[in-house]
């Protein structure tokens, strides 16, 4: 029986991101493109267990690791950050994992 990422200690995230990390590059590599976004989406999750969401502030404006893209955090649900993306109107729930960092200014 697996267990979930809310279950596992530190070192046990980081083993399971290694193993997602080397099944997605496998998949990448044997052309398989949903099962490498499947792998990534489930890494991102696990990496999400790793920060403390409390060090996410609703209201303010965070970069995501895209580089491009920024994010305005409404409200936290577990280790979901809902709010809206630049230009979006609909509010959309992303793993806090893909919150790089806080931006000053808007």
């Amino acid at each position: 029986m697996e267990k979930r990422f809310s279950e596992m200690d530190e070192y046990e995230l980081k083993l399971e991101i290694s193993m997602l990390n080397e099944k997605a590059k496998k998949a990448e590599q044997l052309g398989q493109g949903n099962e490498y976004a499947v792998y990534e989406r489930r890494k991102t999750l696990a990496q999400s267990y790793l920060i403390d969401p409390s060090t996410i502030e609703p209201g303010a404006a965070y970069r995501m690791t895209d580089g491009i893209t920024l994010f305005e955090v409404s409200y936290m649900n577990g280790r979901f950050a809902w709010g809206y993306r630049t230009g979006e109107r609909e509010l959309t729930g992303v793993p806090i994992a893909l919150l790089a960092d806080k931006v000053t200014q808007v």
